[in-house]
């Protein structure tokens, strides 16, 4: 796909639409880009490699277009195998290129590569440091844990471009997503991929606004050319976990269809009761990084499961411990358990919750005993109630 960024700035990414798993977890449907750059200037500079997957089809587009010229610098951004990859082929092809990274960088790099990386010609930056091309001037800025330690992002202050590793990326090859919404792709890429590091994003988007910015050039996902202020102000919500629309998340766990039955059932009242956006989602079977990803969307969230063991059914406890692990907060969160002889669903949850940061336990918490009934209709209009008026 042609991807046009200006005319010193080359998009040297390619399109991986054969992978059925992102880093061996998150299910990508339309696959993955792997984003590259090439600025070429009286110095010329490669902007990160790509993954191993691609490394001939990068390498096949990066002789093409340097057309006989020998890179200056080789950026590396970010060293997690999907963007350095096919860092080692690249030293193996121009062995006089000087790697640019900061301390960190380097550790990883021979961590990846072995002792021969203090052999190879290096450029160790730090915030704020310059390196001139020619007419370009890169800035380098550090960007600890957004998502790895070592991650820094550059600034071409010529065209006023922004090359963000990691931020501002999302799932999807780009022949299969140019006409797709940004938004959603790049939520559930956020918020599994990088969504534990709010505070780190944060302290990045205050770097980010002072710099004038007219395009973002991100390691997944298109370059980002227009309404540039839409896709900040996303990534400032989501980074401190605040919702981004009113609305509810419906998740249950069910063994045999009777807990599966209460949690329709409330969705349908939720609706009714004025809720105009509410999601139902099946643990057993959803996609857990699109849930995780609604879970953070909305303000709201009722969790139905059923006891197993003396605990809860298993895909529950492990959606709960997906947001644990990417700091789930500032919610309200309702309860529904479903017991035989002795239901412990509740607690289990409840318990969960309670780790996380301002999170809210709505009342009431609703017990069902092995089938919903006339009788539990009382208790479930109550938490409908209760979690609607908060719309």
């Amino acid at each position: 796909m042609k991807v046009k960024i200006t005319d010193e700035i080359r998009y040297m990414g390619v399109d991986d639409t054969d992978i059925d798993l992102f880093e061996s977890q998150y299910i990508v449907p339309d696959g993955v880009s792997y984003n590259s750059y090439l600025i070429m200037d009286d110095k010329t500079v490669i902007m990160d490699t790509v993954d191993a997957r691609k490394t001939a089809e990068w390498e096949k587009k990066l002789l093409e277009t340097l057309d006989g010229r020998k890179p200056d610098y080789l950026v590396v951004s970010h060293m997690e195998p999907d963007h350095a990859g096919s860092l080692a082929r690249a030293i193996e092809l121009f062995p006089d290129v000087t790697l640019v990274g900061n301390a960190k960088t380097f550790v990883f790099m021979t961590q990846f590569i072995g002792e021969a990386v203090e052999k190879l010609h290096k450029l160790v930056v730090k915030e704020g440091d310059e390196l001139s091309l020619g007419k370009h001037v890169l800035t380098f800025y550090m960007a600890p844990m957004v998502h790895w330690p070592e991650v820094m992002v550059t600034y071409d202050k010529t065209d006023k471009v922004l090359f963000s590793a990691d931020g501002f990326g999302k799932f999807g090859a780009l022949e299969l997503t140019e006409d797709k919404d940004w938004a959603c792709e790049a939520r559930r890429y956020y918020f599994n991929i990088v969504g534990k590091y709010g505070a780190p994003v944060q302290t990045l988007l205050k770097k980010a606004a002072t710099l004038d910015i007219e395009k973002i050039c991100p390691l997944h996902g298109p370059v980002l050319t227009e309404n540039l202020g839409y896709y900040i102000g996303l990534y400032d919500t989501w980074s401190k976990y605040e919702p981004e629309d009113e609305g509810v998340l419906v998740a249950y766990a069910s063994i045999h269809g009777n807990t599966a039955k209460a949690a329709k059932k409330i969705g349908e009242l939720l609706k009714n009761a004025g809720v105009k956006r509410v999601v139902v989602s099946d643990l057993s079977r959803a996609d857990m990084a699109e849930v995780i990803e609604d879970a953070f969307r909305y303000d709201r969230m009722v969790l139905c499961a059923a006891s197993y063991d003396g605990s809860v059914f298993p895909c529950m406890q492990d959606f709960l411990n997906h947001l644990q692990a990417k700091a789930y907060q500032n919610r309200k969160v309702a309860l529904v358990e479903n017991g035989t002889w002795a239901p412990s669903a509740a607690k289990v949850m409840k318990g969960m919750l309670e780790s996380m940061k301002n999170v809210t336990i709505l009342e009431p918490v609703v017990t069902i005993r092995s089938a919903m009934k006339e009788t539990d209709m009382d208790a479930i209009d109550a938490l409908v109630k209760s979690v609607a008026e908060n719309d």
